[in-house]
C-alpha cells in the first residue's frame, strides 16, 4: 500500500462472523508466492474505529522493524470499537475533552460502525448520556439499551458454530447473560464509578449526588458492554476467519513461516487463529501485546475449577516456536477496569469481590497457571533468554508506560523493543 512504512504489505479484512474479503485474501496468496517470502508477520489491532486508524497503527508499529530480506507484513482489519477518550500514545490523537456530560466526541459515530442498523438505540443512549436525568427509571432504561447492543449467549449445543452469533469463551464458567446486565443498574454503575474514581477524579461539577455520580459509571457500562461484545467477536474472527485463511496460505506456499502478533482484543483474535488451522499446520510464533483476555486462557487446569481448562489450553501446541506474552503494570484498562468488568460478567458471587485473581487479564500480569512458562524482564528477553518454544511472560513495563486514564498505557505499544520480541519469538526470522 502507498505510504506504508514497510514493503511488501497487505491488509486482510474480516466481517464480524469471520468471513474474509476474498479479493484481499487472493492478493495475499498471490503476493506471498510472487515475493518469495520466507516469513510473514500478521498483526491484529484491538480497539479501533476505522480502517484508517488501523492502518495508522500498522504503519507506526511496523516502522519499528529493521529491514529484513524475505519478510512480509499483513495487517488484519476487523470490526472493533474504541472510545475516543482513550489515550493512544504517538499514533492517534485523543479526542478533545467534552465541555458537558455525554458521549466523548466521535463515539456515537464509532458505535454506529460497530453496531450497524442500531441508530435508534444509539440515538437514545446519546440523549440519555447527555441529559443524565436524576431518575432511576432512566438509568435502568440506559442499561437496558446497552444490553440490546450485545448478542445473547447461544445455547450449549451451539457454542462451536461459525455462523452469526457464534461464540468462544475464556473459561467454562461464563454465563448466558453478563451479571452487569441483570443486577441493579445503580449497584453496577456505582461499582464502575468507584473504579473510575480510583484512576482519576471526575471533572468538577459534572457528577453531584448519588444518581449523577452513577451516570459516570453508566457511561463506563456502555464502554465495557461494547468491549464485551468486541472481545467475543475477536475470538470468532480468529478461529472462523484468520485460521482458515492461514490454512489456505500454507497450502499455497512452501516453507513460509507465519508469525502472529496482536494488541488488546487483537491478541485474543490471533490466539484463537491456531484453532482454525487445518490438521498438521502450525504457525511459527505468537506474540501478545497487552492481551485483553483472561490470564488463565492458556492453562491446562483452572485453579478455581478442577477438571476444567482455559479455552486456549491447546493453542501452544499449534505454535512451532514461542508464545510470548508482553504485559505491563501501567495498563490501567487491564489492571482495574478489565477485572471489574470480568467480575460483573461472571457469576453472582463475583459481585462480592470473591476470588479476586480469577478475573485478571494477561496484558496486566502475564499468563497464569501455564506449566514451564518462563518469566522474563524485557531486557532478558532482548538479550536472548526467550525459549525456542513454549510460553514466556515478558514484563514490558519499562517501555509500555505512557497514557492517561481510563486506559493508561494500554495502547503504548509502538516500540522497537516490542518489535524485537516479535522477531525473537520467531527465532530472529531468517
Amino acid at each position: 500500500m502507498a505510504g506504508m512504512s514497510v514493503r511488501p504489505y497487505w491488509e486482510l479484512t474480516f466481517d464480524k462472523n469471520g468471513r474474509a474479503d476474498r479479493r484481499e485474501l487472493d492478493a495475499l496468496l498471490r503476493g506471498a508466492a510472487d515475493e518469495h517470502l520466507t516469513d510473514l508477520v500478521v498483526f491484529a489491532h484491538g480497539w479501533n474505529n476505522t480502517r484508517s486508524t488501523a492502518t495508522g497503527l500498522y504503519n507506526a508499529f511496523f516502522a519499528t522493524f529493521p529491514p529484513q530480506q524475505g519478510l512480509g507484513y499483513c495487517g488484519i482489519i476487523w470490526p472493533s470499537m474504541r472510545f475516543t477518550d482513550e489515550d493512544v500514545p504517538d499514533w492517534l490523537p485523543l479526542a478533545p475533552e467534552p465541555d458537558r456530560p455525554g458521549l466523548p466526541p466521535g463515539t456515537r459515530e464509532a458505535l454506529a460502525l460497530a453496531f450497524p442498523g442500531r441508530d435508534a438505540v444509539l440515538g437514545r443512549l446519546a440523549e440519555l448520556a447527555e441529559r443524565q436525568p436524576a431518575d432511576r427509571a432512566r438509568l435502568e432504561e440506559f442499561t437496558g439499551l446497552v444490553r440490546t447492543l450485545v448478542s445473547p449467549r447461544p445455547r450449549e449445543a451451539d457454542r462451536t458454530g461459525a455462523e452469526d452469533g457464534a461464540w468462544v469463551r475464556d473459561t467454562d464458567s461464563e454465563p448466558t447473560v453478563p451479571v452487569m446486565f441483570t443486577q441493579s443498574a445503580v449497584e453496577v454503575c456505582d461499582a464502575f464509578a468507584t473504579a473510575l474514581e480510583s484512576l482519576a477524579p471526575p471533572a468538577p461539577g459534572l457528577f453531584g449526588g448519588v444518581l449523577k455520580r452513577v451516570w459516570r459509571g453508566a457511561l463506563e457500562l456502555l464502554r465495557q458492554g461494547t468491549y464485551w461484545e468486541m472481545k467475543r467477536r475477536a475470538g470468532v474472527v480468529g478461529r472462523a476467519g484468520l485460521g482458515p485463511a492461514l490454512g489456505e496460505l500454507a497450502a499455497g506456499t512452501s516453507n513460509l513461516r507465519v508469525h502472529l502478533a496482536g494488541h488488546s482484543f487483537g491478541a485474543r483474535l490471533v490466539s484463537f487463529a491456531p484453532g482454525g488451522l487445518p490438521d498438521g499446520v502450525r504457525v511459527q510464533s505468537l506474540t501478545l501485546l497487552q492481551g485483553a483476555f483472561s490470564h488463565y486462557a492458556f492453562t491446562p487446569g483452572l485453579p478455581f475449577a478442577p477438571g476444567r481448562s482455559g479455552v486456549l489450553h491447546d493453542a501452544p501446541g499449534r505454535v512451532a516456536g514461542t508464545v510470548a506474552c508482553c504485559w505491563s503494570r501501567h495498563d490501567m484498562a487491564l489492571g482495574t477496569l478489565y477485572p471489574l468488568a470480568s467480575r460483573l460478567s461472571g457469576d453472582s458471587e463475583s459481585l462480592l469481590g470473591l476470588d479476586e485473581s480469577r478475573w485478571g487479564a494477561m496484558g496486566h500480569d502475564g499468563m497464569r497457571a501455564v506449566p514451564d512458562c518462563t518469566a522474563l524482564t524485557l531486557a532478558d528477553a532482548l538479550a536472548g533468554a526467550l525459549p525456542a518454544s513454549g510460553c514466556a511472560n515478558v514484563d514490558a513495563s519499562e517501555v509500555v508506560r505512557r497514557g492517561g486514564p481510563p486506559a493508561g498505557a494500554h495502547s503504548d505499544i509502538c516500540h522497537a523493543e516490542l518489535a524485537r520480541v516479535v522477531l525473537m519469538a520467531g527465532r530472529g526470522m531468517r
